[in-house]
């Protein structure tokens, strides 16, 4: 895996803070000090992870995950910013973000917070292999894909880690703090909404009725779990 981290934001004391400790701790990096020329370096380059400021000259850190996701780069991303606002953090990670600092911030956190993402990142990718299938679903792993009745469904990178977590699990129901710590590795004042957000996005794709799923089911005051609709 490559080692090269793209750190973004148009500070240079923050930059030279993260540079130095990212690089101490085994890690090559990059800088871009705006939103476009984030974009255009991880469109060239191969990053295994992105710090990303949410404050950004030009386009903001938002409108960059966005952009990124919307075409198809899964660069794990662990965005930044000085907004304390649940709201900022909730954006982000509906967006695609896989993690969320709020300055000010320790240096070893970011460290600690990077190193914990890409263990994430590198046991999905070892489990490649794994093909599961629930029902008339097969998902595919090594493609962050999942087939229904021969038709391929795409999905954002945290839609299917929590779609191939949920099928892992089935038969057992997971609330929605699990969910949020094993997908997203992350807890923040218990709101669980991002949960929300992407289980209702996954009915959208694999569900023929999303008022009365076949598959993930809302277990009420509990959290979810995904069936074999063919049971």
């Amino acid at each position: 895996m490559d080692k090269k981290i793209l750190i973004v934001d148009d500070e240079e004391a923050i930059v030279t803070l993260l540079r130095f400790n990212i690089e101490k701790a085994g890690f090559e990096t990059d800088i871009a000090f705006d939103g476009k020329k984030a974009i255009k370096k991880a469109e060239k380059n191969n990053y295994a992870l992105i710090v990303l400021d949410l404050m950004l000259p030009g386009l903001n850190g938002l409108e960059v995950c966005k952009y990124l996701r919307s075409h198809h780069n899964e660069t794990p991303i662990l965005m930044l910013t000085a907004r304390g606002a649940e709201e900022d953090k909730i954006k982000g990670l509906e967006l695609g973000a896989d993690d969320y600092l709020t300055k000010p911030f320790s240096p070893k956190e970011v460290v600690a917070r990077i190193n914990a993402i890409l263990r994430r990142t590198t046991a999905l990718q070892n489990q490649k292999s794994t093909t599961l299938k629930i029902g008339d679903i097969t998902i595919y792993p090594e493609r962050y894909e999942a087939v229904k009745n021969g038709e391929s469904i795409s999905f954002t990178r945290k839609e299917f880690e929590l779609l191939y977590y949920l099928a892992k699990h089935a038969g057992r129901v997971l609330s929605r703090d699990q969910l949020l710590l094993a997908v997203w590795n992350y807890d923040f004042v218990g709101d669980t909404r991002i949960v929300d957000v992407h289980v209702s996005r996954l009915r959208e794709k694999i569900e023929v009725d999303t008022k009365n799923p076949r598959y993930i089911k809302t277990i009420r005051g509990l959290g979810y779990k995904m069936e074999d609709a063919f049971r």
